[in-house]
C-alpha cells in the first residue's frame, strides 16, 4: 500500500506541474493534493471500517468556476465491510460556481458521487453562503435529487478562524453543526439535528506552491436518531497540496 500511496502522490503532483503552463496560457488556476487519514469520515459516519485511507484530487478554476475531482482508496482491507486495499470506494466529481465581493461569498453547485458497489451512484445540489467578517460564519444546504426519496436535505452551519503564529505557518480552527431532514439515501429518513464538528488544521508553506498540512477532526452526533447512526468519532490525517 505505501507504493500505491506513493504513486497516488506522483501521478497528481506530477498531472498538476506538467499542465500548469498550459493551464497560466488559459488562465485557469487550482491545485493538487493528496492525503493519508486514519478513517474515511463522512458526515459523522465511518465510511472505512475505522482502517486508514488515502485520498487526492485535482480542482481547476477559472472566471468563479471550479471543477473538483476527489478520491478515496482504501489503504487497509475490512473484511467485514467488503473493504479491499488498493481500491476506490468513492470518487466524487464537483462543478462549483462562487461569487464573491468585499461583504459576501455565494457558492452554487453540484457534486456528483460515484460510489463503490452495491450502493447506487447519486447526486447533490448544494447552495452556500459565507459572511465576510469575524469567524466567517457559513450556511450551507444540500439536496439529493438523484437517490433519496423523502426531503433529501442535509443543512450545516459553520464558524471558523485562521491566524499565523509565525512566517510561512497558518492555523486554522472551526465548529460546526449540521441538521437532517429526511436525506434518506445517503444520511437517515428522520429530521433532527445530526452532528457537530470541532477541527483544527496546521499549513505550514514548503514552498510558494507547495505546503503540507496536518488535521484533527472531532465529531459528535447530537439526537437520538444521530446516535442510533453514527458515534464519536476522531479524525486525523496528514495533506501534501501544490497550487498552481
Amino acid at each position: 500500500m505505501k507504493k500505491i500511496t506513493v504513486a497516488l502522490a506522483a501521478l497528481i503532483l506530477t498531472a498538476a506541474a506538467v499542465a500548469t503552463p498550459a493551464l497560466a496560457a488559459i488562465e485557469v488556476g487550482g491545485s493538487a493534493y493528496v492525503g493519508f487519514f486514519d478513517k474515511y469520515l463522512w458526515r459523522g459516519f465511518d465510511l472505512s471500517g475505522s482502517q486508514p485511507v488515502v485520498q487526492g484530487g485535482v480542482n481547476l478554476s477559472t472566471h468563479g468556476f471550479t471543477l473538483g475531482y476527489w478520491t478515496n482508496v482504501q489503504a487497509s482491507t475490512d473484511e467485514g465491510a467488503e473493504l479491499t486495499a488498493g481500491e476506490a470506494s468513492e470518487t466524487d466529481i464537483t462543478l462549483d460556481y462562487t461569487y464573491a465581493n468585499d461583504y459576501v461569498a455565494l457558492s452554487v453547485g453540484n457534486i456528483y458521487y460515484m460510489l463503490d458497489e452495491p450502493l447506487a451512484n447519486t447526486s447533490e445540489l448544494y447552495l452556500g453562503v459565507t459572511a465576510k467578517t469575524v469567524l466567517s460564519p457559513t450556511v450551507k444546504v444540500y439536496y439529493d435529487w438523484d437517490e433519496a426519496e423523502e426531503n433529501g436535505l442535509f443543512y450545516t452551519a459553520s464558524v471558523s478562524h485562521a491566524f499565523a503564529p509565525m512566517e510561512k505557518l497558518n492555523v486554522g480552527v472551526g465548529a460546526l453543526v449540521s441538521y437532517n431532514d429526511e436525506s434518506d439515501f445517503s444520511v437517515g429518513n428522520y429530521s433532527d439535528w445530526h452532528n457537530y464538528e470541532l477541527s483544527a488544521s496546521a499549513t505550514y508553506a514548503i514552498t510558494d506552491q507547495l505546503s503540507i498540512t496536518p488535521s484533527l477532526v472531532y465529531s459528535s452526533p447530537i439526537s437520538d436518531e444521530a446516535k442510533d447512526a453514527i458515534d464519536s468519532e476522531f479524525l486525523g490525517g496528514v495533506t501534501l497540496t501544490l497550487t498552481f
